[in-house]
């Protein structure tokens, strides 16, 4: 097939995918539906960022270094990216919303052990649990989302259900400071835990209510159908464009994001509370996106969402790391949020439609490729913060960053070229 049928294919798929795995008509979304997705998505994000300004306490309660604490945080990303290889195929099978309702409900025993850790191996071990089920939540209500939503109005409508996730980026942050000074570091995640049960009550009660289409696809859970879908996802030109920037994107952002705290305690002198409250700021800054959204999208396009939100994250995080007056850091960690989330979100509207006919294995596969990134962004920069220090790490982000944004933003325009000229 040549290049005019593979984008003139590609566009058909754009266009049609909003009809579901099975082609089906659109049918309208339940709001209810989109919101108790969006709660469920605060308490994952909530759970991913609660422990990245405890890194300073552990490693003193603990007796452990730096770069040893950021285990808590890396155990987590890696967990959660590693398991969402099996949850796409699963999802697929027996229902994307489904599969997030339980989720949610292991999350909150998962998140009870971290609380009841005893010890340090213990607490990395039940954070590496915490991340295995929280994994489920955002990339398979992205999913199912993908599934109900035609991807002319996909964009805006993921927008607004992942104000959940950027508030929970938010108040992990500042419920992670609150506990290492001052409420001791279980508190966090007992709320976390109280928070994940209701979610998943929320959401077992929209499938009893049946307020929610959940749509399968006919392939068997299998080793072999798993192997065979990882695969065909991987097969596909712009599905390993999106996998591969998403890797490097959550490298470099989030290796930068995990030691933002400390550095504001080190090098602001403010305490870790005030620090974790700097950094929630960053969820205005996605909600400030999510707002306006719709009109980003039409002015900018993809590809101008992706350069302009590169530069943002990039601009931020050299200023965090070079100046030292908290106000201007609460003004830098809002548009930080609003950077990433302009340029995340254009990849994530492009992960739901890389394989439409296996969207729930395709969307997970990207949330793998995000949090695996993240895990090897985390361990690398807290190696890096113990042999140069914390402003490294940030400088090292933005730059990686923009060079990610800029990547993709050329290899998008190029496919929308093709397809033009196709």
């Amino acid at each position: 097939m040549n290049v005019g049928a593979r984008s003139r294919n590609a566009t058909v798929a754009d266009r049609d995918a909003g009809a579901g795995a099975a082609g089906a008509a659109p049918t309208p979304v339940p709001t209810l539906a989109i919101v108790a997705l969006s709660f469920a998505a605060f308490g994952a994000a909530a759970s991913a960022r609660v422990t990245d300004p405890m890194l300073p306490v552990l490693a003193r309660d603990f007796g452990v270094g730096l770069a040893a604490a950021a285990n808590a945080v890396t155990v987590f990303t890696g967990a959660y990216g590693v398991l969402q290889l099996a949850y796409g195929p699963i999802a697929d099978r027996v229902g994307k919303y489904r599969v997030i309702a339980w989720a949610c409900a292991a999350s909150a025993l998962t998140a009870l052990a971290c609380a009841l850790a005893p010890t340090f191996p213990l607490l990395i071990a039940a954070r590496f649990l915490a991340g295995g089920t929280a994994g489920a939540v955002i990339p398979l209500a992205m999913a199912w989302i993908g599934d109900s939503v035609p991807y002319e109005d996909r964009q805006p409508v993921l927008a607004r259900f992942l104000m959940g996730q950027m508030f929970g980026f938010s108040a992990g942050s500042l419920m992670g400071g609150l506990g290492a000074e001052h409420l001791g570091f279980p508190v966090p995640f007992l709320i976390l835990a109280a928070w994940l049960a209701v979610a998943s009550a929320l959401l077992f009660a929209m499938l009893r209510g049946g307020r929610v289409t959940d749509a399968v696809t006919a392939h068997k859970v299998s080793t072999r159908e798993f192997f065979a879908g990882i695969a065909y996802v991987w097969r596909q030109r712009w599905a390993r464009v999106v996998l591969v920037s998403v890797f490097l994107e959550g490298m470099f952002m989030f290796g930068a994001f995990a030691f933002i705290a400390t550095h504001l305690h080190r090098h602001y002198g403010i305490s870790l509370t005030f620090a974790g409250s700097i950094v929630m700021f960053y969820g205005v800054g996605g909600l400030v996106f999510a707002v306006l959204s719709r009109t980003l999208v039409q002015r900018l396009g993809e590809v101008g969402l992706a350069v302009v939100g590169g530069l943002l994250i990039c601009v931020t995080l050299v200023a965090i790391a070079t100046i030292t007056a908290w106000p201007l850091a609460t003004l830098a960690t809002v548009v930080l949020g609003m950077g990433f989330y302009m340029l995340h979100n254009t990849l994530q509207t492009n992960a739901t439609q890389m394989a439409p006919e296996r969207r729930g294995t395709a969307v997970t596969q990207f949330a793998a490729s995000l949090f695996i990134g993240q895990s090897v962004g985390v361990a690398l920069a807290g190696l890096l913060a113990e042999a140069i220090d914390t402003n490294a790490v940030l400088l090292a982000g933005g730059a990686g960053v923009l060079a990610v944004a800029a990547g993709f933003a050329w290899l998008r325009n190029t496919r929308k070229t093709a397809i033009a000229v196709g």
